[in-house]
């Protein structure tokens, strides 16, 4: 059996660290405040997922790489799932309504239904819901 990561943390470039909180927790995203100050917090995605919203400038002293001007460009499409397709379609709204962008028109294949946003700072994610039973 191969290497299982028991958990994961994504960490994500923002131009305003409150900006992004507002836009997130307008979606129900919660918190840690424990590892939440003036340069970082943690969002808690589920038990075991979390990104790191980090200030553009404290994320800039973990890589000596360009961080990718998510204007123009993308370098990773973060996908959750969601527990039916109108859950699905509530967190994309709640999304335009925080100031979030379309990315992609609703998908529908039937067994999976997906729809996309980017976030304030241009990050893509991605919501879906997969029936199991139907496959």
């Amino acid at each position: 059996m191969g290497y299982k990561a028991s958990q994961l943390f994504v960490n994500l470039p923002v131009s305003n660290l409150q900006d992004s909180i507002s836009f997130f927790t307008a979606l129900g995203f919660e918190f840690n405040p424990q590892f939440t100050d003036e340069n970082a917090t943690c969002m808690i995605i589920n038990d075991n997922t979390f990104a790191m919203l980090l200030t553009k400038e404290f994320f800039n002293t973990f890589t000596s790489k360009s961080v990718v001007d998510t204007a123009g460009h993308t370098e990773v499409i973060l996908a959750f799932s969601a527990a039916s397709r109108e859950e699905v379609d509530e967190l994309v709204h709640k999304a335009f309504e925080a100031g979030g962008k379309p990315f992609n028109d609703p998908v529908d294949h039937g067994f999976m239904y997906n729809w996309s946003f980017q976030d304030i700072d241009g990050h893509l994610w991605e919501v879906m819901y997969m029936d199991e039973s139907a496959q």
